[in-house]
C-alpha cells in the first residue's frame, strides 16, 4: 500500500544513517507507535517505520519531513526549489539549521549560491523511504552541522516493497509513472517521471526524472542515482513569467555496516547543479529591465564516515565515529538578468570547503538512571577565489561541542528526559572572509565561519496499552545569526536569538483498525534584545487518522495548522495561520491497488508562506510599496492512481 508524490530516487543503500541506527528504535510518529521507553535518551527523539507513513497523502516529496512532529514544509517557488521549512521558530530558509542525510550522505550544502545549507528533498521518492529516524536539539555528539534546531535521517529500503509499476493522473496535468525491477537477488534498477503544470495562471512546466541503481557487491551497498529537473516558479504567477529553473544531482554511495564489528562505513561521490531565476522586488531597483537576478551553483562534493560500537568493562559502552567531507565548489554566481538573459555580474566566485569532525559519547547505567556523554570537535575551512580579489581569502574555525543526556527509567510505562548540549550551523565562506558589499562598494561586515548553539530539554514518555504520549520543554540560544545572503550577495547582521517552546505528542490506536495522531508545538522566539524574529511561526498542529475499512480498504486523514508569525521585528505585520487537510483513500485489488488522493480538502485559500518587503510594479511610485508578498497554498486537487505488483 504504497502513497504517491515524488521523485523517484531515494538511495537505496542498505543502511542507516550512522547518526541515528544506533541505540534509539523511536517514536513511529504516524501509526502505532514503538516502544522507546529504556532505548530513548530524550523525548523529542524517534523512528518512523515505512508502514507508518506509507499511506500518508503528500503534495510534493519535500511534505515526507512532516511526518516528525512539530516540523512543517511550504513551498513558494515551484517544486523544483528546496522546501521552506519551520522548526522550533526557526524559519529555516531551505534548511539553514536543520541537517538532513539519505543513507548516511549528507544533503544539506555549504556556501550554496541561493542559501546557507540548502536542503532539496525534492531527490526524495517517499515510496522507497524504509523510515525516518530523527533528532532535535543539539544534543547528539553524532550530528554536526546545520543539525542545530534538528537532524532527520532518511533511510531506503534495500527492496522497493517488491517489483511493480505505478501510474498516477490528477487535475492541472498531473502525471506521474514509477517503477523498479529486481534484475537478480542483488541488483535491481527503478525510474520516476513526473510532469504537473500546476494550478496557477503561470504553468509550473515541472519537468522531472529520476534514475536509481542498487547493487550489493562484497557485503557493500552500492548506490547510484541520477536526478534531473526543471520548471517556472509560481510565486509571482504573471509579473514575471520567466522565472524558474533547472537542477540536477547524481549521487554514487558505497556503504557497509558490520553487525558483529559494530562498524558502519559509508564514502560518497556527489554532483550538483542549480541555475535558478528569481524576482523578487519586480521592478524596484531597475525600473527598465526588472529586477530578476539568476543563482547559479556547481559542486562536486566527497565524503564519508566510520561509526564504531564498543562494548567497556563494568557496564560502559561506547560509540565513536570520524567524518570528513569536501566542497570542490567550481562556480557559485549571482548574476542581473531580464528573461533570463545575464545583464551584469553582481558577483562569482569559486572555493574550496572542507570539513572533519572527531565525536564520541559513553553511556552507563546507574540503577534507573541511563547516562551518555558525549563530546564532538569539528574542524572546517575554505579558500574562496572570488572574482573580487577584495573578497577572496582564507578562513578556518573549529569549535567543541559537549553533550549529556539523562533518561530516568521510573517504571515500565514512566520515564523522564534531561538533555543538554552545543551545536551549530556554519556560515557560508564567502561571508566569513568578505570585505566589500559587491553591490554598493561599502565596507562589509563579516560573519563568523561556525556560529554554536546552546541548548537544553526536559521531557517525559509515558505509555499505556495503545496509548503514548510524550512531552518535551525546551531552549536555545544562538550565538549569532549572521548570515551570506545568497539573494543579494553581502552578509546581514541578525544577531544573538533565544528560543524556547514545548512540544506534546499523542499516538492512540483505540481499536484494530484504527490508529489516531496529535503533535502540538509552540515556540516563543526573540533576539536578545526582545525584538520579534520574522517568520518564527508560533504554532505548528498536526493531526491524523488511518481507519482500516475493510480487509482491502483503508483511508487516512492528516491536518497540518501552521500558526501565525511576525514578519517584522516589531510584530506590527503578522502572518496569517493556515490549515490543510489532505485525505487518501487506498482499495487493494490482489496484486493490484486503486489510490485516490485528495489535497487541500477543504479547499483553503490562506497562505504556503508570507513575506513583508518593499517591492513595486510598473506605475507605483519609484521608492516601492511596502506588503505583504504571500504564495497562497494549492486548491483542491484530485489525483488517481493504479499499482501493480509483479
Amino acid at each position: 500500500m504504497t502513497r504517491r508524490i515524488a521523485l523517484l530516487p531515494l538511495l537505496l543503500a542498505t543502511a542507516s544513517a550512522p547518526a541515528f541506527a544506533q541505540e534509539v528504535e523511536a517514536i513511529s510518529v504516524w501509526g502505532q507507535r514503538a516502544n522507546d521507553l529504556g532505548r530513548a535518551t530524550s523525548a523529542s527523539e524517534g523512528r518512523i517505520a515505512y508502514a507508518d507513513f506509507a499511506s500518508r497523502p503528500l503534495l510534493r516529496p519535500g511534505e515526507l519531513i512532516e511526518a516528525v512532529p512539530g516540523l512543517a514544509a511550504t513551498q513558494h517557488s515551484g517544486a523544483g526549489k528546496a522546501n521552506q521549512y519551520f522548526l522550533r521558530g526557526f524559519n529555516l530558509d531551505h534548511g539553514t539549521d536543520l541537517a538532513a542525510s539519505l543513507d548516511g550522505v549528507p544533503l544539506n550544502l555549504p556556501s550554496h549560491g541561493h542559501g546557507q545549507g540548502y536542503l532539496d528533498l525534492n531527490v526524495l521518492t517517499p515510496e522507497f523511504v524504509h523510515d525516518i529516524s530523527f533528532k532535535k536539539g543539539p544534543y547528539s555528539a553524532e550530528n554536526g552541522d546545520f543539525a542545530t534546531a534538528g537532524a532527520v535521517a532518511f533511510e531506503t529500503a534495500d527492496h522497493l516493497h517488491g517489483d511493480g509499476l505505478q501510474v498516477w493522473a490528477g487535475e492541472n496535468d498531473y502525471y506521474r509513472a514509477l517503477g523498479s525491477k529486481a534484475l537478480t537477488s542483488n541488483v535491481l534498477v527503478a525510474a520516476d517521471i513526473t510532469t504537473n503544470n500546476g494550478a496557477w495562471t503561470q504553468s509550473e512546466d515541472l519537468r522531472k526524472i529520476s534514475l536509481l541503481g542498487h547493487a550489493i557487491v562484497g557485503g557493500w551497498s552500492i548506490t547510484a542515482l541520477a536526478y534531473d529537473t526543471r520548471w517556472n516558479a509560481t510565486d509571482l504567477d504573471t509579473v514575471d513569467a520567466t522565472d524558474g529553473g533547472t537542477t540536477s544531482r547524481y549521487m554514487l554511495s558505497a556503504r557497509r555496516r558490520d553487525l558483529l564489528r559494530g562498524l558502519d562505513t559509508v564514502v560518497y561521490l556527489q554532483r550538483y547543479k542549480l541555475d535558478v531565476f528569481s524576482n523578487f522586488t519586480y521592478f524596484l531597483d531597475d525600473p527598465v529591465n526588472g529586477d530578476q537576478f539568476e543563482q547559479v551553483d556547481q559542486r562536486w562534493i566527497y565524503g564519508g564516515a566510520i561509526t564504531k560500537r564498543w562494548t567497556l568493562g563494568e557496564g560502559w559502552s561506547a560509540r565513536t565515529g570520524v567524518t570528513a567531507r569536501v566542497d570542490d565548489i567550481g562556480k557559485v554566481g549571482l548574476y542581473r538578468t531580464t528573461a533570463r538573459l545575464r545583464r551584469a555580474t553582481v558577483r562569482q566566485d569559486a572555493l574550496t570547503e572542507w570539513s572533519t569532525a572527531v565525536w564520541g559519547e559513553a553511556s552507563k547505567r546507574f540503577g534507573q538512571l541511563d547516562v551518555t556523554a558525549g563530546l564532538r570537535a569539528d574542524a572546517m575551512g575554505a579558500d574562496v577565489k572570488a572574482g573580487d580579489p577584495r573578497n577572496a581569502g582564507t578562513v578556518s574555525d573549529v569549535l567543541l561541542s559537549p553533550k549529556l543526556a539523562l533518561a530516568w527509567r521510573i517504571s515500565k510505562t514512566f520515564e523522564l528526559y534531561a538533555d543538554a548540549g552545543r551545536g551549530f550551523h556554519s556560515n557560508d565562506a564567502r561571508g566569513a572572509v568578505i570585505t566589500i558589499d559587491p553591490v554598493t562598494g561599502d565596507p562589509a561586515d563579516r560573519a563568523p565561519l561556525l556560529s554554536p548553539t546552546d541548548g537544553a530539554e526536559l521531557g517525559l514518555r509515558w505509555r499505556r496499552d495503545d496509548l503514548t504520549v510524550t512531552a518535551a520543554a525546551w531552549a536555545l540560544h544562538v550565538d549569532s545569526e549572521l548570515v551570506y545572503v545568497g539573494d543579494a550577495g553581502f552578509t546581514e547582521a541578525s544577531g544573538a536569538t533565544r528560543r524556547r517552546g514545548i512540544e506534546l505528542l499523542a499516538d492512540w490506536r483505540p481499536t484494530a483498525r484504527l490508529n489516531l495522531t496529535a503533535s502540538y508545538a509552540g515556540t516563543h522566539a526573540r533576539f536578545t534584545n526582545g525584538d520579534r524574529i520574522p517568520n518564527a511561526v508560533a504554532s505548528v498542529f498536526t493531526g491524523g487518522a488511518s481507519w482500516k475499512l475493510g480487509p482491502t480498504s483503508s483511508v487516512t486523514l492528516t491536518y497540518r495548522r501552521l500558526g501565525a508569525a511576525p514578519l517584522i521585528e516589531d510584530n506590527a505585520v503578522r502572518s496569517r495561520p493556515t490549515g490543510l487537510v489532505n485525505a487518501l483513500f487506498v482499495q487493494d485489488f490482489g496484486p493490484a491497488s486503486l489510490m485516490v488522493e485528495m489535497l487541500n480538502l477543504a479547499n483553503s485559500g490562506r497562505d504556503d508562506i508570507a513575506y513583508f518587503y518593499a517591492s513595486r510594479l510598473p506605475r507605483e511610485p519609484a521608492e516601492g510599496v511596502e506588503d505583504v508578498h504571500f504564495h497562497p497554498v494549492e486548491p483542491r486537487a484530485i489525483r488517481a492512481g493504479i499499482k501493480i505488483n509483479f
